[in-house]
């Protein structure tokens, strides 16, 4: 071969190298939230505004974050009769690097959505973090993911989960656990504090805290003492 011939090799396995590259990096990474009727609304508007304001950020600007609905329907409504309509269906198995779980003050019947579990599972042995808000912990302990883990559900719920799934070290009086590549919390507004430290997981405190910065969180988390 050539010296030119090889010259050439060498460019376009060089060109080869930076397109593979270049595609690795700009790959996009799914952070997908279960959405159903009935489902509290703060379990799910934390995670979409927490990391929807992280993807404006460069560090962060390769994660989308999307809806999915446990039914056929896109449609749902939540518990306080905010009218959704989700990206997609557990039916059309979209895939997330991110898988996270919310709750309802009936549970029952989510608890009894067997394509939803499964779904669930599938997800599990492939996603990054999977996470779960107040009752949505439930979720992940019939799915069969928190045996033997640290979890917690809402505050005073303790005991039912442990009830229900004695295999779980339930942690009590805690608002977020951290657990392996598991984390749960209380619910409600701690589903943004929960978010947050997802996002200090997925990145960093720091940049965590830019994004808190951003939203105030860190302005409320500073007044929490009200008024008597």
């Amino acid at each position: 071969m050539t010296l030119k011939n090889r010259l050439m090799v060498r460019y376009w396995l060089l060109l080869i190298l930076m397109f593979g590259a270049s595609t690795a990096v700009s790959e996009t990474k799914t952070i997908g939230i279960v959405v159903f009727d009935g489902v509290l609304t703060s379990d799910i508007t934390a995670p979409i505004e927490v990391f929807g304001e992280a993807s404006h950020q460069s560090w962060f600007s390769d994660y989308r974050v999307i809806t999915i609905s446990a039914s056929d329907s896109t449609l749902i409504k939540t518990e306080h009769g905010i009218s959704i309509n989700a990206d997609t269906t557990i039916l059309k198995n979209p895939k997330v690097d991110v898988l996270l779980l919310p709750s309802a003050y009936n549970m029952k019947p989510i608890l009894k959505n067997k394509r939803l579990i499964e779904f669930i599972t599938k997800n599990a042995k492939t996603v990054d973090w999977i996470a779960s808000n107040c009752s949505g912990a439930f979720l992940l302990g019939k799915a069969g993911l928190l045996g033997g883990k640290k979890a917690t559900t809402w505050a005073g719920g303790e005991g039912d989960l442990e009830k229900a799934f004695p295999e779980i070290k339930v942690q009590w009086n805690k608002n977020v656990v951290v657990d392996g590549n598991i984390i749960t919390s209380n619910g409600s507004l701690v589903s943004y504090e929960a978010a947050f430290v997802l996002l200090s997981k997925m990145s960093s405190s720091g940049k965590a805290n830019e994004v808190a910065e951003a939203l105030q969180y860190t302005r409320i988390a500073k007044a929490l003492t009200l008024p008597q």
